[in-house]
């Protein structure tokens, strides 16, 4: 029997984990017909059928509902082997933007993990112009931040919408400044909003400074004032207050990758959770 091709089983499975042909073919560093014809050339050699495609959607038969574990197992079989023989495990140092992580961070670290056996990925999270420092000095091999007004490099990843969230059900009584939960004085979303409040005239007062999104998004939600989020990042339990109390709208932000990576393991790795963090896009 002729040999399945890995490299096709790779792209099915990028498919079936993102939903998307497009996104796959970023992941992978190709083009969309190039991930079609693979899967192409593998349901004809499986002879089946292995994904449902209409323009919003894109769904795995019941054949590829049976063939993904065993085609992750191929794979986990190929990285074994290649570790066995390999020099030793590579590592990659990346840093994420504390406010760009979002809810959804393990999951993608987990696709990135699922390289394979030889792969140890450090990451840290920071504020945006720490991490573009640490970069710059080498002490990163790439770092997802919020684009640098006075930088021409990078790769845009996606673009963040924000608003003004607050605990359901909070309330702001009408002549009080309006209380604040944001990060550090050198966080630059917070310096956004703070300019944002003054040129529209709007008193405002810090009720809570965090050192992290994860301290900001707890006092959020416990109700202590407002705070400037991105949408995709606004933990439950909060809304945005913005339209009902007349705050001023606040302009979206890019999402940038930058790397200086050229192993074609490590940048693989580094392009599969890029596409990972892309928002959703038509498949």
């Amino acid at each position: 029997m002729r040999a399945l091709d890995l490299d096709a089983i790779h792209a099915f499975v990028l498919v079936a984990d993102h939903g998307s042909f497009t996104r796959a073919a970023d992941a992978l560093g190709a083009t969309q017909s190039g991930i079609s014809l693979r899967l192409k050339r593998l349901e004809d050699r499986l002879g089946a059928r292995l994904f449902e495609r209409t323009p919003r959607l894109v769904r795995l038969t019941p054949q590829g509902e049976a063939f993904l574990p065993r085609a992750r197992r191929l794979l986990e079989a190929q990285d074994d082997a290649i570790a066995a023989v390999s020099a030793g495990p590579q590592r990659l140092v990346l840093g994420i933007s504390d406010h760009v992580a979002g809810p959804e961070l393990p999951g993608l670290l987990a696709r990135v993990a699922g390289q394979g056996p030889g792969l140890a990925l450090e990451v840290r999270l920071g504020l945006s112009q720490d991490l573009l420092a640490d970069y710059d000095t080498g002490a990163l091999d790439a770092v997802i931040v919020r684009r640098d007004a006075g930088r021409r490099d990078g790769e845009a990843l996606f673009r963040d919408e924000f608003g003004w969230f607050a605990a359901t059900g909070w309330h702001h009584r009408p002549g009080d400044p309006l209380p604040l939960v944001t990060q550090a004085a050198r966080c630059g979303m917070r310096t956004v909003a703070l300019r944002a409040l003054d040129s529209a005239g709007i008193a405002w007062v810090e009720a809570f400074i965090g050192g992290g999104s994860a301290a900001v998004a707890a006092a959020t939600v416990a109700g202590l004032g407002v705070s400037p989020l991105a949408r995709r990042t606004a933990p439950p339990g909060t809304a945005d207050v913005g339209p009902r109390l007349g705050l001023p709208a606040l302009a979206p932000s890019e999402v940038m990758l930058h790397s200086r990576l050229s192993d074609p393991r490590l940048a693989g790795a580094l392009r599969g959770l890029a596409a990972a963090f892309r928002l959703p896009v038509a498949a």
